[in-house]
C-alpha cells in the first residue's frame, strides 16, 4: 500500500481523558526497516559521527519507521544522532550505550512524547532540539502523562529487559514512573522502569518548574500552571 503524502497525525492531546502510549507495532518485514538495519551496519562500519536516516531513506521511507532498532546502540562513534521529522513514538533504551553523543535532533518528531531514561546515560550529551509541544508535561501546554501500572503485564512493548537505573535483570517486579528531567538544553520527560524502591528513590529530583518527584501519570496528577516557569 502506497504511503501517504503527510505523515499520520497525531490526535494524543485532543481529548481531556487519559492519554495512552504509543503502541504501534513496527512492521520488521519492510523494506523501510531492513534499509534502516543496512545504514546502522555501515554507520558502524565506517565509525561514522552523524547519522541522519531521513534523508538517506528519502521521507516516504523514513515515515514507516515507528521505532529505532537496538542495534543504535552499536553506533558508538556518532556523535550527531539526527532524527528531525520523523514518525518515531519512542526511541530503544539501547540509545543509552550511545556513548559519544553529544547532539540529539528530534525537531518536528510530534509523536514522540517522552524518552526512556537510559539517554541519561549519554556522558556527552550537551545539545538537544526537540519540539518541546509534543512532550507530556512541558511548561508550556502541561499535556497530561498517560497512566503507568507496575508488574510484567502492563505495555510489554516499550518495557526493556534490564533496571532503567542499575541495569540488572527486570522479572516480576517492574515499578514504572514518569520523571521531567534537564536532557542537554530540553527539560524531557522520561519514563523509568525501575526493579526496586531503592532504584526509585535514588532519581535525581526534576526541575522546579515540574512535577517534583517520580510519579505514574494520570488525569489526576497535579502539575505546575500551564505557562509557569
Amino acid at each position: 500500500m502506497p504511503m501517504p503524502l503527510e505523515r499520520p497525525a497525531c490526535t494524543c492531546f485532543q481529548s481531556a481523558s487519559d492519554s495512552v502510549i504509543h503502541t504501534e507495532p513496527q512492521d520488521l518485514e519492510s523494506d523501510a526497516w531492513h534499509q534502516l538495519l543496512e545504514l546502522i551496519d555501515r554507520a558502524v562500519a565506517t565509525g561514522a559521527t552523524e547519522f541522519a536516516p531521513g534523508p538517506a531513506l528519502g521521507w516516504q521511507t523514513w515515515w514507516q519507521i515507528v521505532t529505532l532498532p537496538p542495534s543504535i546502540g552499536r553506533l558508538t562513534s556518532v556523535r550527531k544522532l539526527m532524527l528531525y521529522g520523523s514518525n518515531l513514538d519512542q526511541l530503544p533504551p539501547e540509545i543509552g550505550e550511545m556513548e559519544s553523543l553529544e547532539e540529539l535532533d528530534l525537531y518536528t518528531s510530534y509523536r514522540l512524547h517522552w524518552l526512556p531514561y537510559e539517554v541519561t546515560r549519554c556522558p556527552n550529551l550537551k545539545s538537544s532540539c526537540i519540539s518541546t509541544r509534543a512532550l507530556y508535561g512541558n511548561y508550556k501546554q502541561r499535556h497530561p502523562f498517560p497512566r503507568l501500572q507496575d508488574g510484567p503485564d502492563f505495555l510489554p512493548e516499550v518495557t526493556p529487559r534490564q533496571c532503567s537505573v542499575c541495569r540488572s535483570p527486570l522479572a516480576s517486579t517492574i515499578m514504572r514512573r514518569w520523571i521531567s528531567l534537564n536532557i542537554a538544553t530540553d527539560v524531557v520527560p522520561l519514563l523509568v522502569h525501575a526493579c526496586s524502591k531503592n532504584c526509585l528513590d535514588s532519581l535525581p529530583t526534576p526541575p522546579s518548574n515540574y512535577v517534583r518527584h517520580p510519579h505514574t501519570g494520570g488525569t489526576h496528577l497535579q502539575q505546575p500552571q500551564r505557562g509557569r516557569m
